[in-house]
């Protein structure tokens, strides 16, 4: 597995403990091949280069590295060792823990380096201080643990993300829609997320007075993307392509990491268009966003962007064909550009109901997605997970369609659905984010459900 050319290099902070009674040269010799195949696999490494043999450097090297913002805390057993220098580790730096141990040969000679039995008297001390972490047994080099180290990290990394996130809601959600409720308290305390309120009124401002040349900038860009805008009401469709411009300027303005917008009503009977085409471009952008002011939905998609680097967004699911055994994932016109099926010429488009533009209409690409949700439902807060294959199917609707078919049967998957009470929008990313999800779930103590 390789990184995401749009996610920066995972930095890991890694650390080779052992023994000196035990044969350090070869230890020496295991960690030096470690610690290369991890700079060869792309990560970015800190840390002593030689093994650190007793507590006193343990020490040292904690507290050297506890300021130091890193995805993973990776402790290499290249020998035998007690627990005490791991547990300093793993209580001084703040990032999952990621145990390796590795085999020697059985050739009827020394026991050279012990490191199995390092670990296991490792993680029993561990255990015992709650701390959680990840293992894999395995020669450095490994692909398989390598990839292992890769999921850990990308986890470690989202959840880094999540302590110093900052997420804009513009608004506040429709009546009606509790499943966008915002509980900025809990979010602040489960997740260190920070939330910036923006008034819904002061955005418009801000899109009305936005300089014509950049709205003729990203109105050319767009032209390249979306043939068909000549053909649309114009002013509304400017309208659209400012407040994109105007929500740019203010995530630079607050370093917001995603935004949730209250896209309806009075973006069409006020400012007199769709929010819809400009989410839709600042989530390609890697700025997800959200309607509806959907808070816990736009938290979902950070994460989701943050764990493979690509794109996520948030859509309703509309129908399911039992006999067929699929899905229909559906919404206005959100959807990034980046998620269509070249297939479906993606182009601009009105509102359904509201009938002004601006709006994407395509149909999403085929491939396997992940399905998340950061859910309230039942009173406390969950992460749900699905897989799911993208079909190439025709558009089952005006604006942004996908049918999918889910890994488990699809009448399975509503019953969990409204048994459960899950809420309308579920947010999709391409590709297989669910081991990582899972590890982010366990590292911020959230219950999973499957759909």
């Amino acid at each position: 597995m390789t990184p995401s050319p749009t996610q920066p290099p995972l930095k890991i902070a890694f650390i080779s403990l052992a023994r000196t009674t035990f044969d350090i040269p070869f230890a020496q010799e295991m960690a030096d091949q470690l610690r290369s195949a991890l700079v060869a696999a792309g990560f970015t490494l800190t840390g002593p280069a030689t093994l650190v043999t007793d507590l006193p450097a343990a020490q040292e090297a904690a507290l050297s590295l506890a300021e130091e913002p890193v995805d993973l805390l990776l402790v290499f057993q290249a020998s035998f060792a007690d627990s005490t220098m791991v547990s300093v580790l793993a209580e001084t730096i703040q990032a999952p823990l990621f145990l390796w141990a590795t085999p020697e040969d059985q050739v009827g000679g020394r026991l050279r380096l012990n490191s199995l039995c390092g670990i296991n008297l490792g993680v029993h001390t561990l255990r015992l201080k709650g701390i959680p972490y990840q293992y894999v047994y395995a020669r450095p080099g490994d692909p398989q643990a390598l990839d292992q180290v890769r999921t850990a990290a990308q986890a470690g990394y989202a959840y880094r993300r999540l302590k110093q996130a900052r997420m804009g809601v513009v608004g506040e959600h429709p009546a009606g829609f509790e499943a966008c409720h915002l509980d900025e308290t809990e979010l602040a305390r489960r997740f260190g997320v920070t939330t910036i309120h923006l008034d819904l009124h002061t955005v418009f401002e801000r899109a009305r007075a936005v300089d014509p040349a950049l709205t003729h900038a990203v109105r050319a860009n767009l032209d390249q993307r979306l043939p068909n805008l000549a053909s649309l009401e114009q002013k509304p469709l400017t309208g659209t392509l400012n407040v994109y411009t105007a929500l740019q300027q203010i995530a630079r303005e607050e370093n917001l990491d995603g935004l949730a917008v209250r896209c309806w009503p009075e973006f069409f009977t006020e400012l007199g268009c769709a929010a819809c085409g400009a989410l839709s471009m600042l989530t390609d952008e890697l700025l997800p966003c959200s309607c509806e002011a959907d808070a816990n939905g736009t938290v979902t998609q950070m994460i989701l962007q943050w764990l493979n680097g690509a794109q996520a967004f948030g859509s309703d699911l509309v129908a399911m064909d039992f006999e067929k055994d699929t899905a229909t994932l559906w919404h206005c016109g959100l959807a990034p550009l980046s998620m269509a099926n070249p297939d479906s010429n993606p182009r601009g488009t009105i509102h359904s109901n509201r009938k002004l533009p601006l709006l994407m209409e395509f149909t999403l690409k085929p491939g396997l997605v992940t399905l998340a949700r950061l859910t309230q439902s039942g009173g406390q807060l969950r992460l749900v997970l699905g897989r799911a294959e993208m079909l190439a199917a025709p558009a089952a609707f005006t604006g942004t369609t996908g049918t999918l078919r889910f890994d488990h049967p699809a009448r399975q998957v509503l019953d969990t659905i409204i048994y459960e009470g899950l809420e309308h929008h579920v947010s999709i990313t391409y590709g297989d984010t669910i081991p990582a999800l899972t590890i982010l779930a366990k590292l911020l103590n959230l219950p999973t459900l499957a759909l």
